[in-house]
């Protein structure tokens, strides 16, 4: 059983860390269960979740989106994916996570250091028997989507 309500502080914490930092308005899909077959991404910032509840938090890009994200960020135009893009998304991965937990106290969450995942067409697992949550995001640069996995009882 999954108590949902978690993907909220989420989804906010997303939408205020692109605006604060990049200044860009995102806008959020309906989330939906993951299924098979699992989406494929190109770079995925991914952090694990600990506490009284138990699983991760991933945003993930095509790689376009990431140089258009990572570009906004810095102030000044990245062309190749390497240590400025791992790092940037690893930190914007960060932030959502952080500012998320500030919501979700009764779960007591500790975030890990984040782990960031490049490669075209790769897709991400979850825990068995924990189901995953996608959200996807829009705005003017392109689509990303959020996958959180979270174990709660």
């Amino acid at each position: 059983m999954m108590n949902v309500s978690f993907v909220n502080p989420f989804i906010t914490a997303t939408i205020n860390t692109f605006k604060t930092m990049m200044n860009v308005d995102i806008h959020p899909g309906a989330p939906k269960l993951k299924s098979v077959p699992n989406p494929t991404y190109d770079i995925s910032g991914i952090i694990g979740l600990s506490g009284t509840a138990q699983g991760s938090i991933a945003m993930s890009f095509p790689k376009i989106m990431a140089l258009r994200v990572v570009s906004k960020m810095l102030g000044t135009e990245i062309k190749i994916i390497g240590p400025d893009i791992s790092d940037a998304i690893g930190e914007i991965v960060n932030i959502v996570a952080g500012n998320a937990k500030q919501d979700l106290t009764e779960y007591a969450l500790s975030i890990s250091l984040p782990n960031v995942i490049m490669g075209a067409g790769h897709s991400l697992m979850s825990q068995s028997g924990v189901p995953t949550i996608i959200v996807p995001f829009n705005c003017d640069m392109g689509e990303f989507a959020m996958e959180i996995s979270l174990k709660t009882d």
